[in-house]
């Protein structure tokens, strides 16, 4: 499996949208400092994530989400998931 997850550090009150294929892994790579990007906002808590049976499939969510770029729509799906 591939997962689209949203990660959140109230550090930076910022949101960060990836694709992995382990995502308890990838999450530790965030809090630990080998995520460049994220390394100044641990620590980092997972906020959403969406399953896919292939890399493409996430990589395309993964950019569909950043495109809108917008808070709100993270939000949103982050409060409909719930």
């Amino acid at each position: 499996m591939f997962y689209v997850y949203i990660i959140y550090s109230d550090k930076l009150y910022k949101y960060y949208t990836g694709s992995c294929d382990q995502l308890d892994t990838r999450l530790e790579d965030h809090n630990s400092g080998r995520s460049t990007y994220t390394k100044s906002g641990k620590p980092w808590v997972l906020k959403y994530s969406e399953a896919f049976d292939t890399r493409i499939k996430a990589r395309a969510r993964e950019l569909e989400i950043k495109r809108k770029k917008s808070r709100k729509y993270i939000e949103h799906l982050i409060s409909s998931a719930g």
